[in-house]
């Protein structure tokens, strides 16, 4: 009888140890599935998104590990954001812009506003777009999605590939690449015609003639390897931006253990400051290394440049008017932008 009931006792302990030990691996094996589509080595997930990742593994005591999906591995950009609600993966990357059907107000820090560093820019669009913030309640949370990390990037530049540069009227009838929302209304109103494709399809785009040039950032015309394919660009002015942003599901945030929200909270805060840094301290250094491969850099003439500002003073009034009439909240969000970006200076 002893000697049964010590049999029962030892089973029941080999029993508990193995659940615990099982539960302790379950613990230090939650693996996070994140996918964007920036081609390997661009800056945006090598100076923010990985150091988050990391950051993320070193807070939680190692508790949380990420398998990371770059260059469209799980799915073109324009379908991250379904698949991240569905749960095909944890964490999507969501360039508003390619989702303007489902994110039209998110687009609100690409109008060309009184910012000329990613940093003033992203920190305002931070504000608004994080959990709480105007632009959660009205557009972030309907969709389901809580936003993680942020950056809005330096002001964009018209660079072309055969058509040179001369003027304002030069750019008239360009087909210029577009990420669609605030720089198609910009593209517009400097008489261009605005083609909206993501940045992975833009070299082929260029290579085929399909386009005649883009609206790009210095930053992201090395990793797409354009700049072979490019012979002119305006500089110091603004034709506005791109927003990034990185979210999970509100279903799969709550099944987190509160440890792990609070990690990916403390990490998103200083991966979003260090990401913005270095997309400003990029942005002279890449135009140099465009400016040696072959582009000109042209300024417009005073009177243009006066006269370019007129017209993307324009662009902000449209794009909320224009979502005023589609029953969204345009200017609502304009004024709660530009409120963040006054408490930013």
């Amino acid at each position: 009888m002893k000697y049964q009931l010590h049999r029962t006792l030892l089973a029941a302990s080999v029993v508990g140890a193995a659940l615990a030990a099982g539960n302790a691996a379950q613990a230090q094996e939650l693996t996070l599935r994140i996918g964007d589509s920036f081609p390997v080595g661009h800056y945006i997930p090598e100076n923010m998104t990985k150091f988050w990742m990391e950051r993320v593994t070193e807070l939680s005591g190692g508790e949380v590990a990420f398998d990371y999906y770059p260059a469209e591995q799980l799915g073109k950009a324009k379908d991250l954001l379904s698949l991240t609600q569905t749960g095909v993966m944890d964490i999507g990357y969501v360039g508003a812009s390619y989702v303007s059907d489902k994110l039209p107000l998110s687009s609100v820090a690409e109008l060309p506003e009184n910012f000329t560093t990613s940093c003033k820019g992203t920190k305002a669009f931070w504000e608004i777009a994080k959990p709480g913030g105007a632009l959660d309640q009205a557009e972030f949370a309907p969709n389901g999605v809580r936003v993680l990390l942020v950056m809005v990037l330096p002001p964009y530049q018209v660079l072309t590939s055969n058509s040179e540069i001369t003027d304002l009227d030069s750019l008239r009838n360009l087909k210029l690449r577009t990420t669609g929302g605030a720089k198609e209304i910009a593209t517009t109103k400097i008489g261009a015609v605005p083609v909206q494709i993501s940045a992975p399809e833009t070299r082929d785009a260029l290579s085929r003639g399909t386009i005649d040039g883009v609206l790009f950032p210095h930053s992201s015309v090395l990793p797409y390897d354009i700049h072979p394919l490019l012979k002119y660009g305006t500089q110091d002015v603004n034709f506005g931006s791109f927003v990034v942003t990185y979210v999970i599901s509100q279903e799969r945030w709550e099944a987190l253990d509160e440890d792990v929200q609070a990690a990916l909270v403390q990490a998103g805060d200083e991966a979003i400051t260090k990401g913005c840094e270095a997309a400003d301290n990029l942005d002279l250094k890449d135009k140099q290394t465009i400016a040696d491969s072959g582009v000109t850099f042209v300024s417009l003439p005073d009177e243009d440049k006066a006269r370019l500002g007129e017209l993307m003073g324009e662009v902000s009034q449209q794009w909320a008017s224009d979502l005023d009439a589609r029953g969204r909240p345009g200017t609502d969000i304009l004024n709660a932008f530009r409120a963040a970006l006054e408490k930013a200076d």
